[in-house]
């Protein structure tokens, strides 16, 4: 499993590349689109992609855990976690690189 792990800047050259704007733009849309999707996420709102998935705020309340080394009882506080809940799009996507044995090609 030691692949490549996708940054801004990639993501940011595959705009520039795909879309024609200026590296800048490319930069500055990327920015925009990630900080959009934080700010909604921070709101305690889902966000949907459709054919991508959704990223989705859960709230936990608190908990007994322990201490793996100690085996001592902790209280765990309440908090709000982001989960990523895939689309059956990418799922299917993902899948059938099992069964072809190569990548399928992208999406336009």
């Amino acid at each position: 499993m030691g692949g490549k792990t996708v940054t801004r800047a990639d993501l940011c050259e595959a705009v520039y590349q795909k879309v024609g704007l200026s590296r800048t733009e490319s930069a500055d849309l990327v920015e925009l689109v990630l900080d959009e999707i934080s700010a909604s996420v921070i709101r305690g709102e889902s966000v949907k992609l459709s054919s991508f998935g959704s990223f989705i705020v859960r709230s936990k309340g608190e908990r007994v855990g322990r201490n793996p080394k100690t085996g001592q009882e902790v209280p765990i506080s309440p908090r709000r976690v982001m989960v990523f809940k895939p689309s059956n799009v990418l799922k299917q996507r993902i899948n059938a690189t099992l069964v072809n044995g190569s990548e399928p090609p992208p999406e336009s």
